[in-house]
Formats: C-alpha cells, structure tokens, sequence
C-alpha cells in the first residue's frame, strides 16, 4: 500500500502539473482510499500491483481498445516469443475487475465470471489465446464486463459540445 501510495503521489502531481486546476490535491489519497476499500478489504496493507493496476487502467480516461491491450499485457503470461492469455488468468484479470462495480452494489457472481470464460474460450483448441482473440473477445462486450463500456461511453459524451442553443 506504501509504494502505492507514492506511485499514486507522483502520478497525480504530474497530472496537476501537466493539467493546473483540473486534479484535485487529495486525488492520490482519495484513489488509494478506493483501491484499498476493492483489494486490501481485510486492512493488511497488501495490494496486489496487477490487481491496482487493473483498476487504474479501467478508471482512466484512455479508449477502450487501449484499455484492453492494457490489460493483456498486465495479464498475458509469455510464451516464447509470444504472449497468451489462459483461463486462469482471465479468471484473475475478471475477478480485479469485478472489484470496481462491486463498490456500488452491481457485483457479479463467480458464475459469471466462469460463463465468460467458457465464452472467451468456445472453440479455442489450445489452452490460451492470442492478444487478437482476446481483443476481439472484449470487443462483443460480454456481459459480466459491460460497465466498462458503457462507462467508457458516458465519460466520453461528457466532452461533446455543440453549437447548437436550447430554448
């Protein structure tokens, strides 16, 4: 939680630095406050990098396919010149990701996350899939991952303006 916390300090006086007015001064505390309260619920101080990781990339304000390549290459395990996802770490990469509708009550049942397994996983022969079949996998937007789209979606209306007047 320590070296998150300084990850966080830094991250945040950058974004201040780079955006003058735009980033509130508590930002890192008030991040570290909810990455704590998703991964750290028993209060051992321990959070899992991967796991905060996750949870940063989801929240930013990056594009989703950004998001999702993101995410392979924090759950991706190598295989010789190539990387892969296997079930198990998809399973992790869902269950992180889950922490963060689970703050608002919307939490998801370990069905779920197995249902999206399997259907990631349809028709692969081989244990693990490609950065293409994954990307293409969160591309249909499965439903135990719907909120990041759709909050992806309303974050981005939030910056159209038009030059049209109300009356």
């Amino acid at each position: 939680v320590q070296q998150i916390s300084g990850m966080l300090t830094l991250l945040f006086q950058r974004a201040r630095s780079e955006k003058p007015g735009q980033v509130d001064p508590r930002a890192a505390e008030f991040t570290l406050s909810l990455l704590a309260a998703m991964y750290d619920r028993s209060g051992t101080g321990y959070i899992k990098t991967r796991s905060a990781a996750a949870a940063l990339i989801a929240l930013s304000g990056d594009t989703l396919l950004a998001k999702y390549r993101a995410f392979f290459q924090f759950y991706a395990v190598p295989d010789g010149n190539t990387a892969l996802i296997t079930p198990r770490a998809l399973r992790s990469l869902l269950t992180d990701l889950n922490q963060i509708p689970a703050m608002v009550g919307e939490s998801c049942t370990p069905s779920c996350v197995e249902i999206a397994i399997h259907s990631c996983f349809h028709g692969v022969l081989n244990l693990a899939i490609v950065e293409e079949k994954f990307l293409s996998w969160l591309r249909s937007e499965p439903a135990v991952l719907l909120w990041l789209p759709v909050c992806y979606r309303l974050s981005a209306t939030e910056r159209v303006s038009h030059q049209a007047r109300c009356r």
